[in-house]
């Protein structure tokens, strides 16, 4: 490889981890033609980007993205090497584990994730079972929605609720006219205080 090839090839793979939030290296070797390119496409409808890529030219590329510092996952760059991009952070991982239960590979090398760094294959179900961005926006959604839904179902049932309390109003005066009848004959009772008095 010329050393423009490689300043090429430093330059997609800087393009490929510019903004990325989530980064894998696998290894693959061992993948037939067949099985690599079966994995690729399993990629592509997952939305995750795949590049086999030379190690020193990776860690070269990630030494010159600002903002994060990749050296943690340099000591696992040996031998074959690709790289997997996704906006979704369990994404190749599952991908990863669903090829496994066939294959002996890929497997993981190390990852960078929700700021955080996963060195070694022992990490992959961990990273499986970390929640996507989607799926935690569904979950508070599904939180949020929660009162909203009992709050819709208790107008709903409101009809119900109004002829109950309608009913409730019309027995209560019937409770408070005892009181108002009782009311009269205090001033009566007065009344007749008065007229002794008076005499």
């Amino acid at each position: 490889m010329t050393k423009d090839q490689k300043v090429v090839a430093i330059q997609e793979i800087k393009d490929l981890l510019q903004d990325a939030k989530v980064v894998y290296v696998a290894d693959l070797q061992g993948l037939n033609a067949a099985k690599s390119s079966d994995f690729r496409r399993q990629a592509f409808k997952q939305n995750i980007k795949v590049k086999v890529v030379k190690n020193t030219l990776l860690q070269k590329a990630m030494e010159q993205i600002e903002g994060v510092d990749y050296s943690e996952m340099f000591p696992t760059f040996k031998g074959n090497s690709a790289l997997m991009v996704s906006e979704t952070a369990n994404a190749p991982a599952k991908l990863i584990q669903g090829f496994r239960k066939k294959e002996e590979k890929p497997s993981l090398k190390s990852a960078y994730l929700q700021e955080t760094f996963f060195v070694g294959d022992n990490n992959l179900d961990a990273l499986a079972n970390i929640k996507s961005r989607e799926e935690m926006i569904g979950e508070i959604i599904g939180l949020l929605q929660s009162p909203i839904q009992r709050v819709v179902s208790a107008l709903q049932n409101k009809p119900e609720t109004v002829e109950a309390k309608a009913e409730e109003v019309a027995a209560a005066p019937a409770v408070e006219e005892t009181p108002a009848e009782a009311a009269p004959e205090a001033p009566a009772a007065e009344s007749t205080e008065e007229t002794p008095s008076a005499e």
